[in-house]
């Protein structure tokens, strides 16, 4: 009988000085979230505490963040960039697929999302109102791609084909508005009441399908200037 061979499991010294240094980083942003999760704002929290919290002296810190607003960068970073691409395969075109179909779908991504990235979104939605003005743009800035890009899928799904692209863009950017302002709600939301999480999914899709029925009403008015 061939003898079974058993995998040692890495250890910090068996990991090259990239991994350490992702493992360290990694740790300073567990940190915050979770010092964040204790119900402490980001803006109230400083280095040797974040650094006390991951079990790391204050100068590795600055080993990978100038200060704590490069730490909140980081954060926004990672929500912005894998929350645009959940929702971009959401809208990806599916065989026989209503536009309902697509809002209800993107809404249940974008719910498990939030659920599952409790912290983070407990981050994003109190320094997208107040806190930095670093974080606060850097937010707008995500928004804006978000935007971007849903305007761009709505153009390839032929929907809306008259509407100008700036008022694609303001359509997009109600929607990206009542998406970030529906998370603290979902955050709220008790874990043993699924009949109260279904009736808030309900009231999310119909609140965009209401947003994308005045949008079919819409019409440009004419630039000043145009012939009649």
């Amino acid at each position: 009988m061939p003898a079974t061979t058993v995998r040692r499991r890495k250890t910090k010294e068996d990991l090259t000085r990239t991994e350490r240094k992702d493992l360290t980083r990694g740790s300073l942003l567990q940190a915050a979230l979770a010092l964040i999760g204790e119900g402490r704002s980001f803006t109230s929290l400083g280095i040797r505490e974040i650094a006390r919290e991951a079990g790391l002296v204050p100068n590795a810190f600055y080993r990978h963040f100038r200060n704590t607003d490069e730490l909140g960068l980081a954060l926004v970073e990672e929500v912005g960039i894998t929350l645009r691409r959940l929702l971009r395969e959401a809208r990806q075109p599916q065989p026989n697929a209503r536009q309902s179909d697509v809002v209800r779908q993107s809404v249940e991504v974008y719910h498990q999302y939030v659920l599952h990235n409790r912290l983070q979104f407990l981050f994003i939605s109190s320094e997208r109102a107040g806190g930095s003005r670093t974080l606060r743009m850097a937010i707008r800035n995500h928004v804006s791609h978000f935007t971007n890009e849903m305007a761009q899928d709505i153009r390839r799904l032929g929907l809306f084909p008259d509407m100008s692209t700036a008022s694609l863009q303001l359509v997009c950017g109600l929607i990206a508005t009542s998406m970030l302002a529906a998370a603290p709600e979902i955050l709220d939301l008790p874990a043993d009441q699924p009949l109260l999480a279904a009736e808030m999914t309900d009231n999310f899709v119909q609140q965009l399908h209401i947003i994308l029925l005045g949008a079919s009403g819409w019409k440009d008015k004419p630039m000043a200037g145009s012939a009649n």
